[in-house]
């Protein structure tokens, strides 16, 4: 008889060390190129709605680092938000972000899921860990996304009791991102001469944040409509113009009649 012990699972030990100078951050290709277009539109949203402020971190593709069982373990996202951090020198190049150490902690991580089966989505929990895993447990972020663009589909998992789970859309299939204070939903349309399903931001009150190239397209139009009514009002005041003058010679023509009579006008 052979007695089967079940080997106890040890908790991760997480510290949070500088990086060294030396650490090679890996580079890898991103999947399609529809994921820096979907990253560069959240970003250029928030800026656009000047919700973004020179203490908070946004980033895309840059690596968030932890130091796991003494290990430096680095994931790199394709978006995510941090509240506050500490400012580096004017001549530093920010290479990477340990929370903890750097400031806050890592507040939204978007993964954007590639044709690899459960990459974004895997819980393993050895070397190389799973992002799943990394994020809920070793980073802890409070809100993790997920989207499919083959689908299109949208996941929101936020962190409660230390465990992700799964948020529900409202009626607007939008799902709430309270470290941002607005929706985050699917929308279909054109950036940049490119049609497709892109991520956008919605506030509370149900208003589209806008890119900046679609407020100044409404600027554009603003002025045109303004351009507009003041060429309007113009040719108002011309047909006025106009009008004073004919009755200006009307009157005159009448007076000088009067006058041909014998009959002064101005009496």
């Amino acid at each position: 008889m052979v007695l089967q012990v079940n080997p106890i699972k040890k908790e991760p030990i997480v510290t949070w060390e500088a990086l060294p100078a030396d650490f090679i951050l890996p580079d890898e290709p991103v999947e399609n190129i529809q994921q820096p277009a979907i990253a560069a539109a959240l970003t250029d949203a928030l800026g656009t709605a000047a919700r973004i402020q020179p203490q908070m971190l946004i980033g895309s593709n840059f690596g968030l680092v932890a130091t796991v069982n003494k290990k430096i373990v680095v994931k790199a996202p394709d978006w995510f938000y941090v509240p506050q951090v500490q400012p580096v020198g004017i001549n530093v190049v920010r290479r990477s972000y340990t929370p903890n150490l750097e400031g806050a902690a890592v507040a939204v991580v978007m993964e954007f899921l590639s044709d690899t089966e459960g990459g974004e989505l895997s819980v393993r929990s050895t070397p190389p860990y799973g992002k799943l895993y990394y994020y809920e447990k070793i980073l802890q972020v409070p809100t993790y996304v997920t989207y499919d663009p083959y689908e299109p589909s949208l996941e929101i998992r936020c962190l409660q009791n230390g465990q992700y789970n799964l948020q529900q859309a409202d009626t607007n299939g939008r799902y709430w991102i309270p470290e941002l204070e607005l929706f985050l939903g699917i929308w279909q349309g054109e950036r940049l001469c490119q049609t497709m399903n892109w991520l956008r931001w919605w506030d509370t009150e149900g208003n589209l944040l806008l890119w900046s190239s679609e407020q100044a397209q409404q600027e554009r139009q603003r002025a045109e409509q303004e351009r507009q009514r003041a060429e309007q009002e113009h040719q108002r005041a011309e047909q006025e113009s106009q009008r004073a003058e004919q009755e200006r010679q009307r009157a005159d023509i009448l007076a000088a009649k009067l006058r041909e009579l014998g009959i002064d006008p101005d009496a």
